[in-house]
């Protein structure tokens, strides 16, 4: 807790964490408020994970685009035109259309425009940690950014959960998007040391184009442990997509719980990424092989945790486990990020997160589908079980990363490491 104080000292990064604890509680508020809603409207768990298709299908679909524009544009104005944009399409949108217009079609094509303010501010997000903090402490920085997810998740859904039911759904995303701006207000002081992505010479059509071919070209043929990472990323989303996209759908069938009890078990679940947040700040200087042991340990809990999930109805058992699913599920992405940052070029990180978030979010997108399509053919029983097992093999898929790469000292010599 010392290092966390010390890194909240700093004036940029203290305002950034702040930003982000608002961004990600009324990101918590809205996500548990689409998709009661469009469950409470329709019945239907597949359609209900529509909702989470169309959050992810903007960064597959304008992923590598993405990243060009982060790589040359200020990465500030994007994060406050981000958080500005999302604002609107679910907050300020809701409360100018009238209940009976408040149908459940227009409400996916507000979730659409939505996702792709959300595309823009994720990979902007990541690659703005290497313009803050030194590389030692990417995986620390990244893991207190995560902790902002984790916060989110505590208070956004338990907030969600009480204003749905007293208010409803409409109502609570009119009145979220005030945090969204308060969010933005936060980011306006900010300054990011060394180059900001500013725009330079030669912007035609060929060269936008060349540079999205080059950041495709260096994230899947040039660096092999890019690659592999990445089809790890894409195992790790393909399980957790899905689960948090369909946890109201789980606590309802398996626990028969409300909106206000749903909303109160996710916030177990933001319980456990935040322990998993602070615990990663201690391994932010471990080489890649003890990192990678972390990620394995973690996911062989998460898998064990989401089997014994579907053997108890008592909902202290449950919200125990749940936190267990969030500690296993928060070790993948700040320790994920700071391999991206610590190997791509400082030019080419906007663009390697955003392929590498376009990948992912493809796979999260295909857990949800899925998974969904599990749950209403067959059960919550089958589904969760089955998502606890692509989190054992994400566990087993580590060790085989942690042989390939063939200890510390040939991570250190390889070429990406030291790229930088």
């Amino acid at each position: 807790m010392a290092e966390v104080s010390r890194w909240l000292l700093t004036r940029d990064f203290r305002l950034m964490w702040w930003s982000q604890v608002l961004s990600q509680v009324a990101e918590g508020v809205s996500k548990l408020a689409l998709l009661w809603f469009v469950y409470a409207v329709t019945g239907s768990p597949l359609k209900t994970t529509v909702i989470g298709l169309l959050l992810t299908l903007p960064p597959i679909l304008f992923g590598p685009f993405i990243g060009v524009v982060v790589d040359r544009l200020p990465k500030k104005a994007i994060l406050i035109g981000s958080d500005l944009a999302r604002g609107v399409l679910i907050g300020v949108i809701p409360c100018l259309v009238s209940v009976e217009h408040f149908t459940v079609a227009s409400l996916y094509l507000l979730t659409f425009l939505y996702g792709v303010a959300t595309a823009l501010f994720v990979p902007t997000l990541s690659s703005v940690v290497p313009f803050m903090v030194g590389r030692p402490r990417f995986t620390a920085a990244n893991a207190l950014l995560q902790s902002t997810t984790s916060i989110g998740i505590i208070l956004g859904p338990a907030a969600g959960g009480l204003g749905i039911a007293f208010s409803g759904s409409q109502d609570v995303l009119c009145v979220n998007a005030l945090t969204y701006v308060a969010s933005a207000a936060c980011l306006l002081p900010i300054q990011l040391h060394g180059a900001d992505g500013k725009p330079t010479a030669g912007l035609g059509e060929g060269r936008f184009l060349g540079q999205v071919l080059d950041g495709l070209r260096w994230a899947f043929l040039s660096h092999r442990t890019m690659l592999a990472l990445i089809i790890l990323a894409s195992i790790y989303t393909l399980g957790s997509g899905a689960f948090s996209t369909l946890f109201p759908v789980f606590g309802r069938h398996l626990l028969g719980l409300g909106p206000v009890e749903i909303g109160y078990l996710w916030s177990w679940l933001g319980a456990g990424l935040l322990l998993s947040s602070f615990g990663l700040i201690r391994v932010s200087a471990w080489d890649l092989p003890r990192r990678l042991v972390v990620i394995m340990l973690s996911c062989a809990l998460a898998g064990l945790a989401l089997i014994g999930l579907t053997w108890t109805q008592d909902v202290w058992t449950a919200s125990l486990l749940v936190v267990c699913i969030g500690i296993g599920f928060g070790s993948w992405t700040p320790i994920a990020w700071g391999i991206i940052q610590e190997v791509a070029p400082p030019r080419m990180v906007g663009r390697v997160m955003a392929v590498y978030t376009a990948v992912a979010t493809a796979t999260s997108m295909l857990g949800m589908t899925l998974f969904g399509w599990v749950a209403e053919s067959f059960g919550s029983v089958p589904s969760v079980i089955g998502i606890g097992v692509v989190m054992g093999v994400l566990a087993g898929g580590t060790v085989w990363f942690r042989g390939r790469m063939g200890g510390a000292g040939v991570w250190r010599k390889t070429p990406e490491y030291t790229h930088r």
